[in-house]
């Protein structure tokens, strides 16, 4: 029998995928949930609008908030919608900055940052923003007695993420908060790597802000919120009318949000489940990768580690070369994150956990969903140690 097949030529059947950091697939129920908001007769109306049309809008948008809320222990009051991840980082700190007391012009991060908060700090820098960027350990973790020497009087917020998007590095970020607390800063924690792995509950990180996306929890893509602590002051940075509680203007994107929602409400109930498992299969693979291929570097901490991120540096093999000959023999992987991957340049940051670029150049990141099977593990493994083989018995 012929089976379909994609476009580098691998059976659809048989094609592994490995890159649940950059996005996950939407879940079915998500999808059915969506449908009737993007094409149905009575549910396409503007929320914003007083008819009925509206109403229905505005209570599926009012659902999907609480829903949100629930999956990381916030109010409803607390949660904003945006376009993205990335957007929601924009308005915690370019939001946080405009608002700020006169005298209060510095921003803290680490040098693990998605691009989406390390860009923005240089926009901000740029117009005249005092910007530090801090060091981590070689594990990838950002020491609070760190932030606390870097922390001034001007500090008007703190923005690390919760867990790192390339080695899997989980912060320790209520201790981070409380350091900056004492200093009056406002602190933000980007948690869009973590809300489908770890139970997160906004009152005990201590955080004033609280990113997330839907398309790393089995969402549709297009859609994210910003959790904002009540009385945090925050402008908006997008202009025009009254939506979402004057933080972000623009009519509502009702069926993603929907979806957004229904993301949530799933993975609240299935949450440390998958997790457990998670956990299992990344175990399992990094313990075959460390006895199957010799001089093997697992990135980020072994210990404060996402339970589905195995991040690898291989001696004397280029990371473009593997990531491309893993997608032919049915294996999708990534190099770090989906935003820089057409970069040429080594990962910032395997750079800034200290290796060298030629290692740095070499990272390679695998990241383990819902579905990924223990079969689907071990061919994994088979096609990395087979390509790793050739790659160096042509170098030598």
């Amino acid at each position: 029998m012929n089976l379909p097949r994609n476009a580098v030529g691998v059976p659809d059947e048989s094609y592994v995928y490995l890159d649940h950091a950059a996005t996950t697939p939407v879940d079915p129920e998500v999808a059915d949930a969506m449908l009737p908001y993007l094409c149905g007769p009575r549910l396409f109306g503007n929320p914003s609008s007083v008819h009925r049309f509206g109403r229905e809008a505005r209570a599926a948008v009012d659902e999907a908030r609480d829903r949100v809320a629930k999956l990381v222990g916030a109010d409803y009051s607390e949660v904003y919608f945006t376009g993205s991840g990335t957007e929601a980082d924009n308005l915690a700190l370019t939001g946080a900055l405009y608002a700020a007391p006169t005298g209060r012009d510095h921003l803290v991060t680490s040098a693990i940052e998605h691009p989406a908060v390390l860009r923005t700090a240089q926009f901000l820098e740029s117009r005249g923003t005092r910007i530090t960027v801090l060091p981590v350990e070689p594990d990838g973790l950002l020491l609070p007695a760190a932030v606390e020497e870097a922390l001034t009087d001007r500090t008007a917020i703190v923005s690390v993420m919760h867990a790192n998007n390339e080695i899997g590095t989980i912060q320790p970020i209520a201790e981070i908060a409380a350091v900056a607390r004492r200093r009056g800063a406002l602190v933000h924690t980007d948690a869009v790597q973590t809300t489908g792995l770890l139970n997160i509950e906004f009152a005990a990180l201590n955080v004033d802000m609280l990113t997330l996306s839907a398309h790393k929890i089995y969402g549709p893509k297009g859609v994210g919120a910003l959790v904002i602590r009540s009385g945090a002051a925050v402008s908006p940075i997008v202009h025009g009318g009254a939506q979402e509680r004057e933080k972000r203007a623009g009519t509502e994107n009702v069926a993603a949000i929907v979806g957004f929602g229904k993301a949530a409400e799933i993975t609240l109930d299935r949450r440390a489940a998958d997790a457990a498992r998670m956990t299992r299969l990344r175990d399992r693979f990094v313990a075959a990768l460390v006895k199957r291929i010799p001089g093997i570097r697992i990135n980020g901490s072994l210990v404060r580690r996402l339970p589905n991120n195995i991040n690898v540096a291989v001696e004397r093999v280029e990371g473009a070369t593997l990531i491309m000959n893993l997608d032919r023999r049915g294996v999708a992987a990534s190099s770090g994150s989906a935003c820089s991957s057409g970069s040429i340049e080594p990962s910032h940051v395997l750079s800034a956990i200290g290796l060298p670029p030629a290692l740095a150049a070499s990272g390679i990141r695998f990241t383990l969903g819902r579905g990924t099977t223990e079969a689907e593990i071990d061919f994994a493994i088979a096609a990395l140690a087979g390509i790793v083989e050739r790659q160096r018995s042509r170098r030598e």
